[in-house]
C-alpha cells in the first residue's frame, strides 16, 4: 500500500535531544492528512515548493516488516497511511505556503485554523521508535508462556506496549497516542521462538 520507498535525502537535525538555539520559535511537529497512496510524492511536492524558511522537516513515518514475495524480504510500510508529518516553528505560515502545493493537504487542528502539534510526549513516543530516516526498524523476540521478550530492535523495553501479536505477518500491533486520541499502529516483530 505504501509503494516503493524512496530515496530519503532527510535533515536529522531536529532529532536532537536538546533543541539548538536559533533566535526562532521551537520547532513543534504537526500532522496533515494527504491523499493516501500519493503521500511520498506530496511530501517531495511540499519539501521543493514550500519555503526551507518555514518547513524545516516533512516526513512520513514508515516501519520495517517482513513481506512475502515468493520468499521473505524486508519492505518498509507506512506506519499511518494517508498522513505526513511537518516540523516548523510556525503553523499558520506553513498552513498558507502549503496552499502552492497542488495536492490536498490538510494540518491537523480546529475550524478556526488553529492548528495542534503533538505533544513532547507523543513527539518523544516517535523519537524513541524511529531512526534518523524516520523509519520504526524491524524487532525481534521470542514467546515464553504468554510473555513476550524483545532481544533486539525499537521494541525492547516497550513489550507492554504491544497489545496484539500477528506471528504469520511478522507484526506487534500498539495503541499510539495522538492528539489525546488513541491510533492504532503495527511495527514489525520477528518471533523467533515460542514455547510453553
Amino acid at each position: 500500500r505504501a509503494g516503493k520507498r524512496e530515496a530519503c535525502s532527510c535533515s536529522s537535525s531536529f532529532l536532537l535531544a536538546e533543541p539548538q538555539a536559533t533566535g526562532k520559535e521551537q520547532a513543534m511537529w504537526y500532522v496533515a492528512q494527504v491523499q493516501a497512496g500519493r503521500e511520498a510524492s506530496t511530501r517531495d511536492l511540499c519539501r521543493s515548493l514550500v519555503s526551507p524558511d518555514v518547513l524545516e522537516e516533512c516526513f512520513m513515518p514508515e516501519y520495517e516488516t517482513m513481506w512475502r514475495i515468493g520468499e521473505w524480504r524486508l519492505v518498509k510500510r507506512l506506519l499511518f497511511p494517508g498522513y505526513l508529518f511537518f516540523v516548523t516553528s510556525d503553523a499558520e505560515e506553513l498552513n498558507k505556503e502549503l496552499l502552492r502545493v497542488p495536492m490536498p493537504i490538510r494540518l491537523l487542528g480546529n475550524e478556526e485554523n488553529s492548528f495542534f502539534p503533538l505533544t513532547e510526549k507523543e513527539q518523544d513516543w516517535f523519537l524513541s521508535f524511529m531512526d534518523g530516516e524516520h523509519i520504526v526498524r524491524m524487532s525481534e523476540g521470542y514467546i515464553k508462556g504468554d510473555k513476550v521478550t524483545v532481544t533486539r530492535g525499537p521494541l525492547m523495553g516497550f513489550e507492554g506496549d504491544i497489545r496484539k501479536i500477528d506471528r504469520h505477518k511478522r507484526r506487534a500491533y500498539l495503541d499510539v497516542t495522538l492528539f489525546g486520541r488513541t491510533v492504532p499502529a503495527s511495527v514489525g516483530l520477528e518471533v523467533v521462538r515460542k514455547t510453553a
